[in-house]
């Protein structure tokens, strides 16, 4: 099987080539040099290519021109956003990015002879964005299967999505379990020496590391304990909700009157 797999260098599209090559593909790794804010991000690529030792191809293409804090200066990236951060659209959002990207995977998939595309899209933790949801691939699919010379053969691209529904949780512990190098990748909106800590993206990767039981091992500005955060990624399975807030204070008041009675009978 050979594969072309869109990668960023953070740590969703890196713990998708680690999958893809855990499947047995022969990976093409593709990146984009858009005009974005800062190209750490390539880096890492570059470093994650390096320590599989897979072909790497980096596509230049100006969407400096399009609306987004990733691509314009004179645009804010949003910090320390609390409460839902699914529940609009954010600055950070590129549009149609994914479609542009996916494009042209499609088109290197046709020209190496490969027969899928990974990409390491999410539902769960996706900060609003619109081209990372199941009927957005869904109908990206049936259009390679209706306008490519593959699609038309009979052989369509496929679109696979491995962390599409995992919580950023899982997709740490999935890294962690193929031995991903989540410690080469880079995930930060901000470019410097140091990740941020507080730009989305930041907050989403440390409150996965967090939740999934493990250390970040790359270096932050600013590092605070999510779960004290009134933070919620969506809908991920390991996100606290009201009802277990609701159980917890239940025990906590509990735990109160037990230690109330037994200071009575110590009185006695």
């Amino acid at each position: 099987m050979r594969a072309v797999v869109l990668l960023s260098g953070g740590l969703d599209s890196t713990t998708v080539l680690a999958q893809a090559l855990a499947d047995g593909c022969d990976v093409t790794a593709l990146s984009f040099r858009y005009g974005q804010r800062h190209t750490r991000e390539l880096e890492s690529a570059a470093n994650v290519c390096r320590y599989y030792d897979v072909n790497h191809v980096i596509v230049d293409i100006d969407l400096s021109m399009f609306r987004s804090a990733l691509t314009r200066k004179d645009m804010e990236v949003p910090l320390d956003r609390e409460g839902k951060l699914d529940e609009s659209i954010p600055s950070t959002y590129v549009p149609a990015r994914n479609i542009i990207f996916l494009s042209i995977a499609a088109g290197l998939c046709e020209s190496i002879d490969a027969d899928r595309v990974y990409i390491g899209a999410n539902v769960v933790d996706y900060s609003g964005y619109p081209d990372c949801r199941p009927e957005f691939f869904r109908a990206f699919e049936e259009m390679i299967r209706k306008g490519t010379k593959a699609g038309t053969e009979g052989r369509p691209v496929s679109v696979v999505t491995p962390i599409l529904m995992d919580s950023k949780a899982d997709i740490v512990r999935r890294g962690k379990r193929l031995g991903a190098p989540l410690h080469l990748t880079w995930s930060c909106y901000n470019g410097g020496e140091k990740a941020c800590g507080r730009c989305d993206s930041c907050r989403l990767r440390l409150k996965g590391f967090e939740e999934a039981g493990y250390k970040d091992e790359i270096e932050y500005e600013r590092y605070e304990n999510l779960r004290m955060l009134r933070i919620d990624s969506g809908r991920g399975p390991d996100d606290r909700r009201p009802h277990v807030l609701r159980e917890d204070r239940r025990m906590q008041s509990g735990m109160l009157l037990v230690r109330h009675r037994l200071f009575q009978i110590g009185r006695l």
